[in-house]
């Protein structure tokens, strides 16, 4: 009887012990919440157009007449290639709308905005992409008659919406910029 009193004794104590602990609870996933410098613009020229961009991103000239806008801080880069229209703007237009679509299956979502600068003679269409595809945001815009632009955003990390979100967001208003700055020359 007395080894039973003792192995209850030890039981109780045990579980005295244990029990007083709070319950161990995971933790809710947390995102960074990033914020970028707004930097102001300045305006950039090429032989065929010019435009205002965030002086924070760095230019990268092409020999044939592209460029390509670092962020570096952000680890993202908008492609812009430029074209001359020379009785191939159907295709041109297909290439772009075939571009942008080609994200639709690892997107969730595509919206499209059409842009008209009737002032500037700036016709095109901003695609924002939503969702872990490669590219976040693309446009194209010409004059229909003499110029054509195309602009991909791509990050240099695995597709991740929610993490590089805050980046696409700060970079698609300076490609949005882009496009309403832009003049043909």
């Amino acid at each position: 009887m007395r080894h039973n009193a003792i192995f209850f004794l030890i039981l109780i104590t045990g579980i005295i012990l244990t029990g007083c602990k709070e319950d161990v609870l995971p933790k809710p996933k947390a995102m960074l919440r990033l914020e970028y410098q707004q930097g102001s613009t300045q305006s950039f020229m090429t032989d065929n157009y010019k435009f205002h961009v965030n002086q924070l991103a760095e230019i990268e000239e092409k020999e044939d007449a592209s460029l390509t806008v670092h962020y570096p801080g952000m680890k993202g880069s908008v492609f812009m290639t430029y074209k001359e229209i020379d009785n191939n703007l159907e295709s041109l237009l297909t290439d772009a709308q075939k571009l942008a679509y080609e994200h639709v299956v690892k997107a969730d979502d595509i919206v499209e905005q059409q842009f008209v600068n009737e002032e500037e003679g700036v016709f095109g269409m901003y695609y924002e992409v939503r969702g872990n595809a490669a590219s976040q945001a693309q446009f194209y815009v010409t004059d229909s008659t003499d110029h054509f632009l195309t602009g991909s955003l791509y990050f240099y990390a695995k597709p991740n919406y929610d993490s590089i979100y805050p980046a696409a967001v700060y970079i698609q208003r300076d490609m949005r910029q882009i496009m309403e700055t832009l003049k043909w020359r």
